[in-house]
């Protein structure tokens, strides 16, 4: 093969040819997030890491300053560098054997990383005014990081799909987190430096899966399926059976009866399912909870002993799956297709059942009409056509537990895949908007909320500053005093923030939308993110949040609220009087709607039996009515605080 040019350059073309397949064979010298356009934190030592040969010497330079150190027997490296002012744009030279590596474009600033489910993910092409938010959105000095979903059993190191930094245009901006880019957007206003934005966010993800295992085993309850997942990175098929076990049990110690629904003989109250084109059953194709599905498949010998493959299409959301009895697989997500391989001696001739339990917990879903089979080794695929049983759970038993491998409703699954590798990467703060998938344990959320947080700061700084989203509204509107999931989980918010120095709280109550969970008006959410960091971070005077409860006690035939974090006073929107205050007693049938008025930076409190109250609410509901703010447009947010 002749590599000759008509011009005679010849050695140049091998030295290009040399260098494009060092640069496809080498892996880069800098692990993500070490690329063109980043921003790393200013006055703070920086530290960069990354992959050598084993025992290389890695020289790095940025802005002046110079540093070399060795990688270890395993190839990894890391260095400090001198903290510096904000500013930019610098340029990162990594060299090691040889090998170099340049990052162009590198500012100074305030690293924030966003993080959460879906009101986190949502993109600003979805959001108020999208059509102008994005063609205005030329920032080069908010830059932006979008970490790819990946879920892990246990902690990685690095990304397996590196993110690259992009500066703030129109095309990247669509698809990125509105909630964290319309904040750091609002926060330069009043600090003006560069902002890196780092987005790792999951959309229907539970508190669980983004929290280290090690500040979990350090809540209630959670050591069982702690220790299955170290078993699955170990051995998967012990640690299924292992999993369904456990959750065989919480079936039985939860549920209202002692039926095994999983069972070949469970003999109850199953119903036949009349198919449509769309829904297996389609009684429950609005169901919101958990159902069972049942179907048979008849095998000869020769069928029975081959190594087998269930394929069961797209469930919505959460399945579990036993034949024979046998637990055989657990999935989450409405758009992935289960496939389930057997272990040896799960089948044998002659009838086989199938038994599937499925949870959907928002808007329609359950088991859909897709075509479902069993493949056999030999290339043959045997069709669960059915027919079908199905039966439905009360709404008190609608979850069960979760396998802790799952992805978005693991344990540590997406610190594991998306934060772990950022440990060290030096951020300003964090910004945290999640708790719907959690709702349904109000209750336990206080605790688990406290290990995120635990969990953040054993890899970023243990002072490092939280902003909390409280949920925002959701639903119809209250009637009358209500028992909330939704409003509990606002007060775990509420009090794990209040007990911590180095976290805010930003309400969101009012800016929810009753039919969607996902409400369009992110810019506000924004807004009062921005507000309460500067309180926060940068020792800015103004209170960071609306007005807080501070003190309850009785006064008069009455009961006095007092407020703190207020400006320029307290004001009730739409009329003279604050309404979405309780009085209750010791019981939810105790609570009334309390007569209210506002004196000075006080709420003053009446209702029929307020003398035998023992708590006040306020905001109570998954979307109650409020009214209370301050004049600069601040609210209220939800609380349950006792009577001193």
């Amino acid at each position: 093969m002749s590599l000759q040019r008509p011009d005679g350059r010849v050695g140049v073309l091998l030295i290009a040819l040399f260098a494009v397949a060092a640069t496809h064979a080498a892996p880069a010298l800098l692990d993500a997030p070490f690329t063109d356009h980043m921003v790393v934190q200013r006055d703070r030592p920086i530290a960069v890491w990354g992959a050598a040969a084993p025992g290389a010497r890695v020289d790095l330079q940025l802005a002046g300053h110079a540093q070399r150190v060795r990688a270890n027997r395993s190839g990894r490296w890391q260095a400090t560098l001198p903290a510096l002012p904000a500013g930019g744009p610098h340029v990162l030279n990594v060299a090691s054997q040889g090998r170099h590596q340049r990052v162009d474009d590198v500012l100074i600033g305030d690293v924030w990383l966003c993080s959460g489910q879906s009101n986190m993910a949502l993109p600003v092409e979805r959001t108020l005014d999208a059509r102008a938010e994005v063609a205005a959105a030329t920032h080069d000095r908010i830059r932006l990081l979008q970490i790819p979903a990946q879920d892990s059993a246990v902690p990685t190191q690095r990304f397996a799909d590196a993110p690259q930094w992009q500066p703030a245009t129109p095309d990247a901006v669509r698809g990125f987190s509105a909630t964290c880019y319309y904040f750091a957007r609002a926060l330069q206003r009043d600090v003006d430096v560069p902002m890196g934005l780092i987005n790792a966010s999951w959309n229907g993800s539970r508190i669980e899966a983004w929290t280290r295992a090690d500040a979990l085993h350090r809540v209630d309850g959670q050591a069982p399926a702690l220790v299955v997942l170290d078993q699955y990175a170990q051995d998967p098929a012990a640690a299924l059976v292992a999993w369904g076990a456990q959750w065989e049990q919480a079936w039985q110690r939860d549920s209202a009866d002692v039926r095994q629904p999983w069972h070949v003989d469970d003999t109850g109250p199953w119903q036949r399912a009349s198919p449509t084109t769309a829904w297996v059953a389609p009684a429950l194709a609005d169901h919101l909870g958990m159902g069972w599905y049942r179907t048979t498949l008849q095998l000869d010998a020769a069928q029975a002993g081959q190594p087998s493959v269930l394929e069961l299409g797209r469930i919505d959301e959460l399945d579990t799956t036993w034949i024979n009895g046998r637990i055989v697989g657990s999935s989450f997500g409405a758009g992935l297709a289960r496939r389930y391989v057997l272990p040896a001696g799960t089948l044998h001739a002659g009838a086989n059942t199938l038994v599937v339990n499925v949870l959907n917990t928002y808007r329609e879903g359950g088991l859909p009409a897709e075509p479902r089979a069993l493949r056999l080794a030999d290339g043959s695929r045997l069709p669960l056509a059915g027919p079908w049983d199905y039966q439905t759970v009360p709404a008190a038993q609608r979850m069960p537990p979760t396998a802790p491998w799952l992805s978005s409703w693991g344990m540590g699954t997406l610190h594991n895949g998306m934060v772990a590798p950022l440990a060290g990467y030096r951020l300003r703060g964090a910004l945290w908007y999640q708790g719907e998938s959690n709702t349904f344990e109000a209750g336990a959320y206080a605790a688990k909320l406290a290990a995120y947080r635990a969990s953040l700061r054993a890899s970023f700084g243990s002072a490092l500053p939280l902003l909390v989203v409280q949920l925002a509204g959701f639903g119809p509107a209250p009637l009358q005093p209500e028992a909330s999931d939704w409003a509990q989980l606002r007060e775990a918010q509420r009090r794990v923030v209040a007990t911590d120095p180095h976290a805010a709280l930003v309400v969101a109550l009012d800016i929810g939308e009753h039919d969607d969970l996902h409400p369009a008006n992110k810019q506000a959410v924004g807004q009062r993110l921005a507000r309460a960091a500067l309180h926060l971070a940068y020792a800015d005077p103004a209170p960071g949040s609306g007005p807080v409860p501070v003190h309850v006690r009785r006064d008069g035939n009455g009961v006095r609220v007092a407020f703190a974090d207020i400006e320029n006073g307290l004001v009730a929107h739409g009329g003279l009087s604050p309404v979405g205050f309780e009085l209750c007693g010791d019981t939810q049938t105790s609570c009334r709607y309390a007569q209210a008025r506002i004196d000075g930076n006080d709420v003053v409190l009446a209702a029929d039996g307020a003398g035998q109250a023992t708590r006040v609410r306020y905001g109570w509901a998954g979307s109650p009515v409020i009214t209370l703010y301050d004049r600069n447009g601040l609210p209220a947010g939800p609380f349950e605080v006792p009577i001193r």
